[in-house]
C-alpha cells in the first residue's frame, strides 16, 4: 500500500482510526471508571454515557466516599451527561455500565429516556431484571454481556478483596 505521505501511515490505517466505534471501546471506557472505584474501595461498577460517538457523562460508584446510597455510577453518569446536553431526557445517547443496572437506577434511566444501555455483568441479587423487564423505557434497547467477564471479575475481586 501507498505510504500517506504527510504523516507515514498507510490508507488502512487511517480508515481504522475513523472506524465506528463500537460498544466494546466504550465498554472499556466504564471498565476504566469501575476500575477508579476499586481502587477507592466503592463497588466496582462505572458507566458512561455516549452521544454521537463522543463520551458526554461519566461515573462510578461513590456511595461510601459521599455517604450517599444513590451515588451509584448510573445516576453519577446520567447527572453528567444531562448537564453536558442542558437537557433532561438522554434521545440518541447510550449507557454503558459494567454492572446490570439496580431497580433504582433502572427508574432514572426509565426518566431519562436513554435510547439504548448496554450492560457488561449481570446481577442477579439486586439486577433489574430479575423483577421485571418492563422497568425501563419502552423504546430502552437493552444489549447485554458485552464483556461480561471483565465486569464480573472487578466485581468478584472486590469481594475477595473485602473478605
Amino acid at each position: 500500500m501507498a505510504k500517506v505521505p504527510s504523516i507515514g501511515v498507510t490508507p488502512y490505517f487511517i480508515t481504522a482510526i475513523f472506524m465506528e466505534l463500537d460498544d466494546a471501546f466504550f465498554m472499556r471506557k466504564a471498565l476504566q471508571q469501575a476500575e477508579r472505584a476499586f481502587a477507592e474501595d466503592e463497588v466496582p461498577v462505572g458507566a458512561v454515557v455516549v452521544s454521537n460517538g463522543q463520551i458526554i457523562g461519566t461515573g462510578y460508584n461513590q456511595s461510601e466516599r459521599l455517604h450517599d446510597v444513590t451515588a451509584h455510577a448510573e445516576m453519577i453518569a446520567i447527572t453528567a451527561a444531562q448537564e453536558y446536553l442542558g437537557a433532561k431526557y438522554l434521545k440518541n445517547c447510550t449507557l454503558y455500565v459494567t454492572l446490570e443496572p439496580c431497580t433504582m437506577c433502572a427508574g432514572a434511566l426509565y426518566w431519562s429516556q436513554v435510547d439504548k444501555i448496554v450492560i457488561a455483568a449481570r446481577d442477579p441479587k439486586r439486577g433489574f431484571d430479575r423483577l421485571t423487564e418492563n422497568i425501563l423505557h419502552p423504546k430502552t434497547e437493552v444489549v447485554w454481556d458485552i464483556m461480561a467477564d471483565e465486569g464480573a471479575a472487578l466485581m468478584s475481586d472486590f469481594f475477595k478483596k473485602l473478605r
